[in-house]
This record gives C-alpha cells, sequence and structure tokens, in this order.
C-alpha cells in the first residue's frame, strides 16, 4: 500500500444499526494505524455516534437537498474530492455508494467495498436446504474491506470509551447512578417478527423492578411506542421511560454507563456493544447466525427461539419476511430465561 494514502472516507449512510456496527472497526483502524484519518460519510443524525474518535471527522451527507438524485452524488463525489480523499471504503455497497466509489475509481483512487454475502444468508434462512450454519460477521467483513485498501484489522483487542460525563438534562431524566444497577431494555424493532411479545416483557420488567437496587430504563421512539412503554413503566418507581425524553447524543450518554442492555436484533443492540456494555439479544424470526450479532458479545448472550418446535427459523435476514405459523415463534423465549440471563451478567 502506498504511504501516500492517508486520507480515507468511509461510506454508510443507513440504518441506524448498521451504521453502529462500523464504529467498532472504525476504532480499531485508527487505533492500529494512526497515521490514516478517516472521514465518515453518512447521514448527519449518526455523526454523535463517531466523536471523541481520533483521526475521524465526519461528513454529512444531505440525500435530501444538495446530494439528492444523479446530479446530487455528482456534487457528493465533488464536495468529498475537496477533502483530498486517497482512498475510499464503501462500507455500505448500494447503488449510492457504488456511484461515488466508482467516480473516485475513475480517478485513480484506491477503493474497496464489503461484500454483504447475500448468497450465504440466503443459504441460511433458506426453507429448503437450509444451511444451518454461522456466516462471517459484518464486523469480519467490514475489516475485508479495509484489508483491500492494505490495512489488515485486527478487532480481537477491541478499544471502548470510557462512560460518557452526562449532561444536566440526561441526569434529570436517569438521575444519579450511586447505589444502583442500570438496565436498559430496548423492546421493539422495525419488523414485528423480532419484537418480544409485550406481554412476555412485562413480566420482565416486574420481576426486575422488584429488586430495588435495579433501575430500568426504557428505550424507543415515536408516539406509539412511548404510550406503550409508559404502560409497561406502570406502578414501578424504578423503571423509567427514556424513550422521547433525551436526544441521540444524551441517549448515548445514559447508555455508556448501563451495566446490561437488552434488546431485539434492532439498532439498540450496537448502540450499546459499540460502546463497550454488555448486551442481551433476544431473537424471533432472524438469528445471530447471519452475522449481526452485536460486537464482542458471546453466543450465550443471544436467547434464540425453539428452533424444534420452528425449524424453519431463522426465516428471514432482517425479519422482515413472515412465515405463517411462526407468529408465536418468541414465547418460546421463556420470561425467566431472560431475567436469569440478567442476573448471571450482573453477578
Amino acid at each position: 500500500m502506498s504511504k501516500t494514502t492517508t486520507h480515507i472516507a468511509v461510506i454508510r449512510l443507513s440504518a441506524m444499526g448498521d451504521v453502529a456496527m462500523t464504529v467498532p472497526v472504525i476504532r480499531a483502524v485508527v487505533t492500529q494505524y494512526p497515521e490514516l484519518r478517516l472521514t465518515i460519510v453518512s447521514r448527519p443524525f449518526f455523526a454523535p455516534f463517531f466523536e471523541g474518535i481520533s483521526n475521524v471527522s465526519f461528513f454529512a451527507v444531505d440525500l435530501k437537498g444538495r446530494h439528492k438524485g444523479v446530479l446530487g452524488l455528482l456534487r457528493l463525489y465533488a464536495d468529498l474530492r475537496k477533502l483530498k480523499i486517497d482512498a475510499v471504503a464503501d462500507l455500505h455497497n448500494v447503488l449510492r455508494s457504488k456511484v461515488v466509489r466508482t467516480l473516485f475509481a475513475l480517478s485513480g483512487k484506491r477503493v474497496a467495498f464489503t461484500d454483504k454475502g447475500r448468497a450465504d444468508k440466503k443459504a441460511l434462512t433458506r426453507a429448503v436446504n437450509k444451511g444451518f450454519q454461522p456466516v462471517r460477521s459484518m464486523f469480519e467483513r467490514h475489516t475485508d474491506t479495509f484489508e483491500g485498501l492494505g490495512y489488515s484489522v485486527d478487532l480481537s483487542q477491541p478499544v471502548f470509551p470510557h462512560p460518557a460525563v452526562m449532561e444536566d438534562a440526561t441526569l434529570a431524566v436517569s438521575g444519579a447512578k450511586e447505589g444502583f444497577t442500570w438496565i436498559g431494555i430496548a423492546p421493539f424493532a422495525q419488523y414485528e417478527s423480532k419484537v418480544y411479545p409485550l406481554d412476555l416483557m412485562g413480566i420482565v420488567i416486574d420481576e426486575l423492578a422488584s429488586t430495588p437496587r435495579y433501575k430500568v430504563f426504557l428505550f424507543g421512539g415515536g408516539a406509539t411506542e412511548v404510550e406503550r412503554l409508559t404502560a409497561l413503566a406502570a406502578e414501578h418507581s424504578n423503571v423509567i421511560v427514556v424513550a422521547g425524553k433525551l436526544r441521540l447524543p444524551q441517549e448515548l450518554q445514559l447508555i455508556s454507563h448501563l451495566d446490561v442492555m437488552v434488546s431485539m436484533d434492532s439498532g439498540n443492540a450496537h448502540i450499546a456493544a459499540m460502546q463497550g456494555v454488555k448486551v442481551i439479544t433476544l431473537w424471533g424470526a432472524t438469528h445471530p447466525f447471519a452475522g449481526f450479532k452485536p460486537f464482542n458479545q458471546p453466543m450465550e448472550n443471544c436467547l434464540v427461539s425453539n428452533r424444534e418446535r420452528y425449524p424453519l427459523l431463522p426465516t428471514s435476514v432482517y425479519g422482515n419476511k413472515k412465515v405463517i405459523g411462526y407468529e408465536d415463534a418468541m414465547r418460546t423465549i421463556e420470561p425467566d430465561t431472560v431475567v436469569a440471563c440478567i442476573g448471571k451478567i450482573l453477578k
């Protein structure tokens, strides 16, 4: 690799969990190659994920304005060229990012992109002749991308930030931590097939709330989720609904102080994991074998639905495919199992 290649544009535009999954890789790259400069190219909402990482800057893409459409992608390329980019790591590998990286390649710059392993994932989720074995994780696939640019990345010794200093606005919601064990619960996901039944989650929350030293924080977004979370928190003084009360940077501050996060196969799992928080994930239609297990978390923290009763699992990589008769798959994860897993971690 030429020593002149020092500034790499890293493209990952969405979604929240996928962007969060790039963070541990980015930290490893700049830790192991301090001579590099990285510019993260993503949506402005995700900028807080990368704050405080050495040698990393953020370029906010305006997909609704300046960078919208074909002409917008040409403007995006022109804007990035002004930053004197030497190489491009395309961690998204969609049409938009392909256009931008191709323009850089045509200008003589080194480019590499993440192979998402679609064939392997299709084999894992198909109903007939299912290949039930783990595929390469997205973290490994992203390191492959950097290796394509000449930088071999080791994820075996991860670097995590210290718990964040909490603003007054954050403390106004959370209160002081002294004397409490903090547990986060994010019970929602984009697709219903990945959501643990709320009546069972209510049992989990009730059990946790019965321990006075536990303080449980409920994460979510949108009016409907806030309403459901408020119902789950009812009658428990040590269960706090975070949804709708904090901005993303403040939520990140709070999450960094959690002793454990309980999440679906969704963005909150990856947001907690990227900060070094212990994460328990609950899996329905999807499965950690598809490569989306949160970073640096053991398989024993992944509570999966019963495949003996539901042998077609996983039926989907992202949870967007419905299979008749599999609506109650997550009910095979007993609330006692979730509570026991939390207790084991908190020991």
